[in-house]
């Protein structure tokens, strides 16, 4: 197994296929982005993660990776693309599908296939099936397995060797087979199941986190009710040698926690109850966060007679990174904008420019805004001394 073929060069993609390059693997990334497709094989990157931009010059000035449009002949094949959900929170497994489809032509006997996309269960047979409806001759002679990705963007290549993996096949020698392509680049334990428990342990780690979240901004909902600093509180309660309270924020987004429990309740609806009350909370406290800005914009004018300067400060999100991917701080933002009369500042410091919004540096907006509402704990912010004439909203622990 010397040549991988990986379909989709965005967040997870691109890293993986540079690791994989670099552990010696011949890979080829496939994207259907001319642009990104130019740009790797300049041996440069389109997305920020730290150290990415080294390792991937490295390998392609080795050759151990280049990108093109279209898939090719390999030893083993790896899907790596988006899979969001529709307007009913039901999965939208298009792009695996169509991933799969591009490389039945290019499969051949002994062959491994790997889908790392989050996805349903059942998504790995479905697409089992989908290959053999197509190629009955390789019926028992493909390795298809599932490998879901458990990194933490802004730490992506440290974890992608360091972390555990589970990897599931759709029989044991699948599971196998994939193994051993990780274990050449993985040093964290590989964990062998079926592709069923491989796929519903990624969206049950998800939904767990969410659920936690969701804890923790509902009770900063309720402390700002009872008007008690959360951020006093939960550092108290984590003084318990048995509770970890995880710290709020204006809700969740990211391509993994704001959408993969829904692909639970969406196939499990009577009993994922916890799971869609969880999400529903995180989904809310956006809209919350939203309203006090929308609130205080209002208050504003009745006491000073004009509208107010007000500074969104973070669009990615988490801190640190340039994702936007369903960002409930972008969400906001796009509120404030849509339902006031202020003139509304957008910083993000991750990013150069955005489509829908004109940027601000942070230093001057803090500077010129009369309401400053914190949405993301970007490590820039923290340096920015407190000046009492501003009114300042924290839905992310800056000001703790």
């Amino acid at each position: 197994m010397k040549k991988a073929v990986f379909l989709g060069m965005g967040y997870i993609g691109l890293p993986t296929a540079a690791v994989a390059a670099n552990a010696g693997y011949e890979v080829v990334g496939v994207d259907v982005n001319q642009a990104v497709v130019d740009t790797i094989n300049q041996g440069k990157i389109h997305i920020v993660e730290p150290a990415l931009a080294e390792m991937v010059q490295e390998v392609v000035a080795k050759g151990t990776l280049r990108a093109v449009t279209k898939p090719e002949e390999a030893d083993a094949f790896f899907v790596v693309v988006p899979t969001p959900f529709k307007q009913n929170h039901r999965a939208d497994i298009s792009y695996v599908e169509s991933a799969t489809r591009s490389i039945i032509p290019f499969l051949k006997e002994g062959d491994l296939f790997v889908i790392e996309s989050t996805s349903p269960v059942l998504t790995t047979e479905k697409m089992a099936n989908l290959i053999f409806k197509h190629r009955p001759e390789l019926e028992h002679k493909l390795h298809i397995a599932y490998c879901p990705e458990r990194v933490l963007p802004g730490n992506t290549l440290y974890e992608l060797v360091h972390n555990d993996r589970v990897i599931g096949g759709i029989d044991a020698d699948s599971t196998d087979k994939a193994a051993e392509f990780y274990s050449a680049f993985v040093k964290g334990k590989l964990h062998r199941t079926n592709a069923r428990t491989a796929e519903m342990c990624k969206l049950t780690e998800n939904s767990s986190r969410d659920s936690q979240i969701a804890f923790a901004n509902e009770l900063s909902m309720i402390c700002d009710k009872a008007n008690i600093n959360v951020w006093e509180l939960i550092a108290l309660a984590n003084k318990h040698p048995r509770v970890n309270i995880l710290d709020p924020g204006c809700g969740v987004g990211g391509h993994c926690i704001a959408v993969d429990p829904w692909f639970i309740v969406s196939d499990y609806p009577e009993q994922a109850q916890l799971i869609k009350r969880a999400r529903e909370t995180n989904d809310y406290k956006a809209d919350w966060c939203a309203n006090r800005a929308l609130n205080a914009c209002d208050e504003f004018v009745r006491q000073y007679d004009r509208e107010p300067v007000v500074a969104c400060m973070g669009l990615a999100f988490k801190p640190n990174i340039d994702d936007l991917r369903e960002s409930p701080a972008k969400y906001i933002a796009s509120r404030i904008i849509s339902e006031s009369r202020a003139e509304v500042l957008i910083v993000e410091p991750n990013i150069t420019k955005h489509a829908s919004f004109n940027l601000t540096p942070y230093k001057e907006a803090y500077e010129r805004a009369d309401i400053v509402v914190w949405l993301v704990r970007h490590t820039p912010f923290l340096s920015i001394v407190k000046d009492p004439s501003r009114i300042e909203l924290d839905f992310c622990g800056v000001r703790r």
